[in-house]
């Protein structure tokens, strides 16, 4: 039961992270020295999603659910669990570095604005 549990969170954790990577540019106009965690983990969003790997949070998601005795997924975390809200059918390469270039323009803009609003002294 324990490991069930273990692996949902894993999956509500992957989630969160995506959301993060997506929409965490604009946290940081808020608060900037989160910046510190953002941009390291946008650069791996965008590095897992071009290069084609899998995010290691699937592969132990999968481990906790074979020892609670459940099927794992051979697919990534994003094509198992948002391929259908995330991606349109008939995913292919291009639309993936789409996808990663939408992360990095969300984000060009978030920190753009966060850097023509501070002063120039500050920067």
């Amino acid at each position: 039961m324990l490991a069930a549990f273990l692996a949902t969170f894993v999956v509500a954790l992957h989630l969160a992270f995506i959301v993060f990577v997506v929409a965490g540019g604009f946290l940081v106009r808020r608060w900037p020295k989160l910046a510190w965690i953002h941009l390291p983990c946008a650069a791996w969003g965008v590095l897992i999603e071009c290069s084609g790997r899998v995010c290691p949070l699937t592969p132990v998601e999968n481990l906790l659910r074979r020892h609670a005795g459940q099927a794992g997924y051979a697919e990534s975390f994003v094509e198992h669990y948002l391929l259908a809200l995330v991606y349109p059918e008939g995913l292919t390469p291009g639309l993936q570095l789409g996808a990663a270039g939408l992360v990095l323009a969300a984000n060009a803009l978030a920190y753009g604005r966060l850097l023509r609003r501070r002063p120039t002294g500050a920067r």
